[in-house]
């Protein structure tokens, strides 16, 4: 596993151009190189290069990390009314608003390096814009700031109350946390557990660092997962966000149980949730990574080895691919074998 992780930070860093891009992805079968290209995952995958770095020790790639930043700033974001936007294609989403937060404060959290706060700061002033006065969150605005989409997919909502809350115990700024706890208010009254969310269980975590007694968020977050086991034990195809989702939850149970509040996890199998993550973990390694005995087929073996893959997509491997896939890997390793 560990080779694996390794591996994968260095194909994924290896996708960084010398301009700070990605090149986004590819079909190997088919010799094909992907020629779109999505902003919001580029800052996503450079959150997992921020996550896996640590793991690695390779801080020379924290250089190639900032200029792919600054690069995105560059050449993706808009500033309106005082806060700043990625702009994907015309669009500026909810999701996008979330991935800029997360990124600059794993950036400035793992170096120590404040370059980006003033940017920080700047893109939490953009969250109000996403929300109505009952509380709803709206997913995709025009450059204008008016409404594209009110829904586009819920990740979104999962991704801003994680960012926020990332960003909270940076900052501690009193705002921040208001906002946090207004938007996970809104998941609890509206059954947000239904919706089996990683980025919701990542909320939850953090969350339970600030509010550690509050037993609504526990039920939402145990639910997030248990209505989802059976699904994500029996599923036959990679599908890394469901070990991240996994990781997220047992990291939860532990964090219930030290508070004291056992009694809300009675009603599940504790047990079978552990087994569940490790079954994931190694499913995901041999189903979705291309080892050398799985490279050694493509026209150029070298240049995949290490990277993640949609068998079902043709063996796509696209950086989100790898981001999902380095996350839920870091993230069960540290909390298996160093309780991080």
């Amino acid at each position: 596993m560990r080779d694996a992780i390794f591996h994968g930070e260095t194909f994924l860093v290896n996708q960084l151009k010398d301009n700070g891009k990605f090149v986004y992805g590819y079909f190997p079968p088919r010799q094909k190189v992907l020629s779109n290209y999505n902003v919001v995952r580029h800052f996503s995958s450079l959150y997992a290069l921020l996550e896996a770095i640590p793991f690695t020790n390779r801080t020379d790639d924290y250089k190639k990390v900032k200029a792919a930043i600054q690069w995105g700033l560059e050449n993706a974001t808009i500033e309106k009314e005082g806060a700043i936007f990625i702009n994907d294609n015309g669009e500026l989403k909810l999701g996008g608003q979330a991935l800029l937060m997360l990124t600059l404060s794993k950036y400035q959290d793992v170096t120590k390096d404040d370059t980006f706060m003033p940017v920080l700061m700047k893109a939490f002033k953009g969250v109000p814009f996403f929300r109505q006065s009952s509380g709803k969150l709206i997913h995709v605005l025009n450059p204008d700031l008016t409404v594209k989409a009110a829904y586009r997919i819920i990740y979104y909502e999962g991704e801003v109350a994680f960012a926020l809350s990332r960003l909270y115990e940076l900052t501690h700024d009193q705002a921040v946390m208001d906002l946090v706890k207004q938007i996970l208010d809104y998941m609890v009254a509206n059954d947000y557990g239904k919706y089996h969310d990683h980025w919701i269980s990542y909320a939850i975590n953090e969350a339970l660092l600030v509010f550690p007694d509050n037993r609504e968020y526990m039920k939402l977050g145990l639910k997030n997962v248990f209505i989802h086991l059976k699904f994500i034990e029996e599923r036959d195809t990679t599908y890394p966000t469901l070990l991240e989702l996994v990781d997220a939850a047992v990291k939860m149970t532990d964090m219930i149980k030290r508070s004291g509040n056992e009694d809300l996890m009675a009603p599940y199998d504790l047990v079978r949730l552990r087994q569940v993550l490790r079954y994931r973990a190694l499913y995901e390694i041999t189903t979705g990574s291309f080892l050398p005995e799985i490279a050694m087929y493509l026209y150029n073996p070298q240049k995949f080895i290490g990277g993640f893959y949609a068998r079902h997509d043709s063996f796509r491997t696209r950086i989100d691919d790898c981001e999902h896939f380095l996350s839920g890997l870091i993230n069960y390793y540290n909390y298996t074998y160093r309780q991080a």
